[in-house]
């Protein structure tokens, strides 16, 4: 009998169930909801990916201007820049790669880090712009 004769596995035709009848083997990953080209096929490749595009080049003026000597206007930057992260993920149906996981946890994950550290930036010494007392005592603790 020649190689070419031989009938094709089961399992290539179907995959392993478990008992609940769901997929025992992963076969693809879905894309995250919005992960479609931000703009059409025809656009060149920079214009497809505009969002994030937009958030990288944010952080990156932002860590510019932070290695330049202006530490809490950079870390400034670099916070807004995730904060319209958040937003653009928020707001526009298809933000290209912008989109990691879901809408609700990329908006949240882009909103809590920008917020973490637009306070950090806006807590820093010498002469905070803000006090929080108990964030305060939290960094000299585990600074000690």
């Amino acid at each position: 009998m020649s190689a070419d004769a031989r009938p094709e596995p089961a399992w290539r035709h179907s995959a392993p169930r478990e008992p609940g009848g769901r997929p025992a083997v992963t076969r693809g990953t879905a894309r995250p909801e919005g992960g479609g080209r931000a703009a059409g096929g025809d656009a060149p490749a920079p214009a497809r990916q505009w969002p994030i595009l937009v958030v990288i080049g944010g952080v990156a003026l932002g860590l510019v201007v932070t290695a330049t000597g202006a530490f809490r206007a950079g870390t400034i930057l670099v916070a807004v820049a995730l904060l319209v992260g958040a937003g653009l993920r928020w707001v526009v149906t298809n933000v290209g790669m912008l989109a990691v996981r879901s809408r609700f946890t990329d908006v949240l994950t882009y909103g809590v880090l920008g917020l973490a550290i637009l306070l950090l930036a806006l807590m820093a010494q010498p002469d905070p712009l803000i006090r929080i007392p108990f964030l305060e005592d939290i960094i000299h603790f585990s600074v000690r």
